[in-house]
């Protein structure tokens, strides 16, 4: 049996929201990004479709939340928290570390595809700083001197 399409996930969502279909966008654009790993103009098209919004309305959401993925990522996903907290125990040193190990700056992927590194602004945390998350699990405290260990893990 084949899965059911975008569409009609979105309007099962959607059914769960009346009578505003605007307050499915988040569940929505989740769903678009599982299937796809990001959200290209096609996504936000055919989530805009479902709902009965503009894409320009779709991405303007996705855009504020560091969870959706407006470009591609790799097949390994290296979150690290700059916020006031984790930046007071070292998250800087952490990045650059991740940033030497990898090769990429934050919000590239390194060339194999294997790992896309990025900066959050908060991943709450904050008494356990500096919180690096690795494809969406939480690692805390990270250490610049760890950061070797968990590439050569996730490379591995």
């Amino acid at each position: 049996m084949a899965a059911p399409s975008l569409y009609d996930e979105i309007q099962g969502i959607r059914a769960q929201y009346p009578p505003r279909a605007k307050s499915a966008v988040l569940p929505a654009l989740r769903l678009a990004q599982e299937r796809y790993g990001w959200l290209s103009p096609d996504a936000f098209r055919e989530v805009a479709d479902a709902l009965d919004e503009t894409p320009a309305y779709c991405e303007s959401v996705a855009s504020f939340y560091d969870m959706f993925h407006l470009a591609p990522v790799g097949e390994h996903l290296v979150e690290v928290c700059t916020n006031i907290s984790c930046a007071l125990v070292g998250a800087q040193q952490v990045l650059e570390a991740f940033e030497a190990e990898l090769g990429v700056h934050p919000g590239e992927t390194t060339p194999d595809g294997s790992v896309t590194l990025r900066t959050v602004e908060c991943a709450g945390g904050c008494g356990w700083g500096t919180v690096v998350a690795v494809d969406h699990r939480y690692r805390e405290p990270v250490k610049a001197e760890d950061v070797p260990a968990i590439v050569q893990e996730l490379r591995g």
